[in-house]
């Protein structure tokens, strides 16, 4: 327990998506502004709570990626106010620092007619880079010394209130097999918005929490309970899980998330009809396969329950089975 945490919180910062949230009566939302303030209480008590623990947070805007902040001084903002006695320096440094980058990025995209895809998986990457890049490796810090390098116990946090984006989806997986070979947890917060499939699958492969949040008003209860105690200390608390997991997946050909796929026996990429040509592989498919890949395809499809546990079928040589994600 005596482990130095490492947090990095990705923040989704649509602007559209938080002009919904904001407007929602049913379920009542919360104003962005409101959200700042409660996560940088949260951000500050992150850093109270041990002395080496390290932080970074990285802000999804449309189309961008960027880093808001960072433990180790990459990210400086200029502090033209006053001293206080009376206030934190570490926490007053992380306030300032946040609030100036985001007010920076958030000027670009006033008056914008348009509005691109949140940069989600850009932050994804750039959070696992950047603990890969601190956390010390095990063969070094061995040699060099037994306090040179400290071990970190790293996790990620994702804040989200945009829907799925079928088209990121083989890049959340692949990021998702790239944290559980670091050993990353990642937890997600869903704010505002029906659930995210894709991160409910990240935080229940890597072993964190998923919360969609039913009060959005005592949101900074939530991540105090739920996401403020490092994975060390999980197994002694009651942690949030989830009961049902969405386990569907996105076709290559067309993005769509599907319940019955067609999944490619070399490569293993899925697609929602057979088709002659793996557009990945280039593998060529007989026709006799193809005829009986089709006269087996469901004529409807029914409709599925809310919230009802799902295992997408991958029709393979004629025969259904259960579709399991796989490094792309």
């Amino acid at each position: 327990m005596d482990t130095p945490s490492h947090l990095s919180v990705v923040l989704d910062l649509s602007p559209t998506q938080w002009a919904l949230c904001a407007q929602s009566s049913s379920p009542p939302g919360i104003s962005l502004q409101t959200f700042l303030l409660q996560l940088l209480a949260f951000l500050n008590a992150h850093i109270a709570c041990k002395d080496e623990n390290t932080l970074a947070v990285f802000g999804a805007l449309p189309g961008q990626s960027v880093l808001l902040y960072s433990s180790t001084g990459e990210v400086l903002a200029t502090d033209d106010e006053p001293t206080d006695s009376n206030t934190y320096r570490p926490f007053k440094t992380l306030d300032s620092t946040i609030m100036s980058s985001l007010a920076a990025r958030l000027e670009c995209f006033e008056g914008a007619s348009e509005e691109e895809p949140i940069g989600l998986v850009g932050c994804l990457t750039k959070a696992l880079c950047y603990i890969n890049r601190i956390t010390p490796n095990t063969g070094t810090s061995s040699t060099g010394g037994g306090t040179a390098a400290a071990s970190v116990d790293p996790r990620i946090l994702i804040l989200s209130v945009s829907p799925d984006q079928s088209s990121t989806y083989i890049p959340i997986m692949n990021s998702i097999f790239s944290a559980q070979k670091l050993k990353v947890t990642i937890d997600v917060c869903k704010i505002f918005g029906a659930e995210n499939v894709f991160l409910q699958q990240a935080a229940h492969l890597t072993g964190g929490a998923y919360v969609q949040v039913e009060k959005p008003d005592a949101l900074l209860q939530y991540m105090m309970m739920s996401f403020l105690p490092p994975p060390a200390i999980r197994q002694l608390i009651a942690v949030p899980t989830q009961d049902r997991v969405d386990f569907r997946a996105a076709c290559f050909c067309h993005k769509r998330i599907v319940e019955i796929g067609f999944v490619c026996s070399v490569c293993l990429s899925i697609f929602c009809q057979p088709v002659p040509v793996c557009s990945t592989c280039r593998t060529k498919f007989p026709i006799k396969t193809l005829q009986r890949l089709n006269a087996s395809r469901p004529l409807a499809m029914p409709a599925s329950a809310p919230g009802t546990p799902i295992r997408p079928l991958a029709h393979r040589n004629g025969t259904a089975t259960p579709v399991t994600p796989r490094p792309g």
